[in-house]
């Protein structure tokens, strides 16, 4: 007998996030006071139900191929990753455009080391939030290099990746410029993309959806949060509280 896959989400737990089997669900609302969770017949219900923004099918325009997706990335896969210190980055704004703010959670042999929040903007936007959280991680990135230590970066946002990684190139030959309009956050983008290219040689920057289990970028999300709630400037280091179960229970971007 073929028994269907079920999606469960957990909104209040010890990890929130969108689990592939019950004993996953299980570990994180059993004996947790409040838990909130359910299960879903598809990812996509689940991944619509944990946002809160209502399912769509997207069109697909005539003609065009569907190019296939990658996969992705689970907490385990990230936990096998060989790297001694892993940077996860987040940024958020409220509304958006509105107050902004940047979180990072930094990772030594897969174990919670430092986190990090602040970066505030009275008036900027995710993308801004997130650029910021970038640029920071590779500075971090860069120093941790110098120690003699590996290192990858995890970000959320897929826009400010391909800003750093991909696009930044092509503009930096054209002067700076696009076809087509502005380039927005240029100020943020430039000196990202500079110490990029320093250490583009030994660095490794991954996406990962956010608000799906995944640890660090849950940690780094509310680090955010926390700066947008302090109005925090510049980049502190949260001494709070150690304890994970807590700072996950603190709200979210």
């Amino acid at each position: 007998m073929i028994v269907a896959k079920k999606f469960y989400v957990v909104w209040k737990g010890r990890t929130p996030g969108i689990f592939t089997t019950w004993n996953e669900c299980k570990a994180q609302v059993d004996g947790f006071a409040g838990a909130k969770y359910k299960s879903f017949p598809t990812q996509a219900e689940a991944e619509a139900a944990y946002s809160g923004k209502p399912s769509a099918v997207p069109v697909k325009p005539k003609g065009a191929t569907k190019q296939a997706k990658p996969n992705a990335l689970t907490q385990a896969q990230i936990d096998d990753m060989p790297y001694q210190v892993k940077i996860f980055t987040d940024g958020a704004s409220e509304p958006n455009p509105g107050e902004s703010g940047t979180g990072i959670a930094v990772y030594r042999d897969n174990k919670i080391d430092t986190l990090w929040y602040g970066l505030y903007q009275a008036m900027g936007t995710n993308n801004t939030a997130e650029l910021k959280g970038l640029h920071h991680a590779l500075i971090m990135a860069k120093e941790v290099l110098a120690q003699g230590n590996t290192v990858a970066i995890y970000c959320d946002s897929k826009y400010s990746i391909d800003c750093i990684t991909k696009w930044a190139k092509g503009w930096q030959k054209k002067g700076w410029t696009k076809s087509g309009g502005e380039i927005k956050n240029l100020d943020i983008i430039q000196p990202a993309f500079e110490l990029y290219q320093q250490i583009e040689a030994d660095i490794k920057i991954h996406h990962v959806n956010g608000h799906v289990g995944i640890e660090g970028n849950e940690l780094a999300d509310r680090m955010s949060i926390v700066a947008i709630d302090t109005k925090e400037p510049a980049l502190q280091h949260y001494q709070d509280t150690d304890d994970i179960s807590e700072i996950l229970a603190l709200r979210t971007g």
